[in-house]
């Protein structure tokens, strides 16, 4: 009977909410990237289309391009996008002005894009070399 007692108040602590300690605010928070003119936009609703984006983001200056990401194969959207501004003034702009704002009632997040890294290229591995004994008498010959 006090063993289940203890299993029970186990349970209990590793399931209950005040038992939960989240990581440091520090840790959870992840790098930002240096000011340019290109933000990224995620949160999207899957019915927000380019257009929609140009218009919401127009208001906080001059928008080169406004791009909603979809998928190659459904052509559905992904959830997020890039707005590039004419300069950093409008970009950070359109960052004060949507980010954490409604579009198309879902909230998004407004932030400067991260530079894509350059592509990795396949490198053919060396021929392995047929296994040889280390020892003699190891049973390999």
């Amino acid at each position: 009977m006090a063993v289940a007692a203890a299993r029970g108040g186990l349970f209990r602590r590793l399931f209950s909410v005040s038992g939960f300690n989240p990581p440091p605010a520090a840790a959870a928070a992840r790098p930002q990237a240096d000011p340019s003119t290109n933000l990224f936009v995620s949160g999207l609703n899957k019915s927000t289309t380019s257009d929609k984006l140009r218009e919401a983001f127009c208001k906080f200056g001059e928008v080169v391009d406004a791009r909603v990401v979809t998928d190659r194969v459904t052509g559905y959207s992904r959830g997020f996008g890039f707005v590039k501004y004419a300069d950093l003034e409008g970009a950070a702009n359109g960052i004060k002005g949507m980010d954490g704002k409604f579009l198309d009632g879902w909230v998004i997040f407004a932030e400067y894009a991260r530079p894509r890294a350059p592509p990795q290229r396949f490198q053919a591995s060396q021929p392995r070399q047929p296994f040889e004994a280390s020892e003699p008498g190891s049973g390999y010959h």
